[in-house]
């Protein structure tokens, strides 16, 4: 063998083991959080302490929720067992320090996706879950009044983004408002029953499914029609494990696309990968696929194993918040893109 070949031959091998331990080890970087889930056996997800239609527990002690959904397809796709999630309710106040203590994995607990959050508490928001905006609730009786009249004192929830807006909404008008920040919605909804305060303020489904606890019916509450704010509401993760954000963003980006290629959670073990029809000729495509897929730490089934965890989105807007749940809220920017809505999946290929 020539001099020239043997270096040629040197070099190629000292570039392909450096190639492999540099993916090695940044697979090891980072998938900290996969390889915590898979060790511990159980995924941990941050959820509210009960807002019907988001995440709830029934008498039971089961739990249920838009949120709950996506938990359970997360370890799905990551362990292949909707079950394997510890769900672990949090105020709103103490949700982003529990994520930067390391007390959950994943938090899904109707959070907004700012750019103050994500940049000053060095969290990811992966995608948004739910499109939603700030609204008020009053008693029926003031059903007639202007979000702009109202008159203080306006419950709102300590730790959320709600205060900040209803001062700003106020303010622009060249009114001041007194805010009762209370310590947790719940509490704030049983001040409003109790005439402690002229109206409650904050995400409009959540209002929602608090007026459903209302003493004497919920026909007694009403939500005014002014929204104040845009709300995209989220899953949040650490920002030090950039595979777990793009973990989590895809396979809720997996149940977009599967209502919008009409899987669902009935016909996911029959349904083709979402990305790519199994033998397809694409052997370039089904390659890029097969490595994200383990540069991910998912399963090779992640995508069935999701949608039959949670069923598409539409499946789990309807059971947990559309016309078939007490609920009943329109989708409205909830629809997939193709009805107008703003429900969108980027390529999975």
């Amino acid at each position: 063998m020539g001099v020239a070949l043997r270096m040629i031959r040197s070099f190629l091998l000292q570039t392909i083991l450096c190639l492999l331990i540099c993916a090695g080890s940044s697979f090891a970087l980072a998938s900290e959080t996969v390889k915590s889930v898979h060790a511990r056996g159980h995924l941990r997800c941050g959820v509210s302490e009960g807002i019907p239609g988001f995440s709830a527990r029934d008498a039971a002690g089961r739990w249920s929720g838009l949120d709950v959904d996506l938990c359970r397809a997360v370890a799905a796709a990551v362990l292949g067992d909707p079950a394997r999630v510890k769900f672990v309710p949090l105020k709103a106040s103490a949700r982003f320090p529990a994520l930067k203590a390391g007390r959950v994995d994943l938090l899904a607990r109707n959070t907004t996706w700012t750019m103050s959050r994500e940049v000053l508490l060095a969290v990811q928001f992966p995608a948004v879950l739910f499109y939603d905006g700030q609204a008020f609730m009053v008693p029926a009786e003031s059903s007639a009044t202007p979000a702009a009249a109202l008159q203080g004192p306006i419950c709102v929830e300590k730790g959320t983004t709600h205060e900040r807006n209803l001062m700003r909404f106020f303010a622009a008008r060249g009114a001041k408002v007194e805010a009762l920040v209370i310590d947790s919605a719940h509490h704030a909804a049983d001040a409003l029953f109790a005439g402690k305060c002229r109206a409650y303020t904050s995400d409009a489904s959540q209002l929602a499914a608090l007026r459903l606890q209302a003493p004497g019916g919920a026909g007694r509450y009403v939500i005014l029609p002014e929204r104040i704010s845009k709300e995209p509401l989220g899953p949040v993760v650490h920002n030090d494990d950039p595979h777990w954000a793009s973990l989590v963003r895809w396979v809720m980006y997996a149940l977009i696309e599967a209502e919008e290629r009409g899987i669902t959670r009935a016909t996911a073990d029959k349904a083709v990968p979402l990305a790519i029809a199994r033998g397809s000729s694409d052997a370039r495509a089904r390659a890029d696929w097969d490595y994200s897929m383990r540069e991910l730490g998912l399963r090779q089934d992640w995508a069935v194993q999701a949608i039959r965890a949670a069923g598409n989105y539409g499946e789990m807007f309807e059971r947990n918040l559309g016309a078939g749940s007490p609920l009943r809220l329109e989708r409205g920017l909830n629809r997939l893109w193709t009805q107008g809505g703003l429900m969108y999946a980027p390529p999975l290929n």
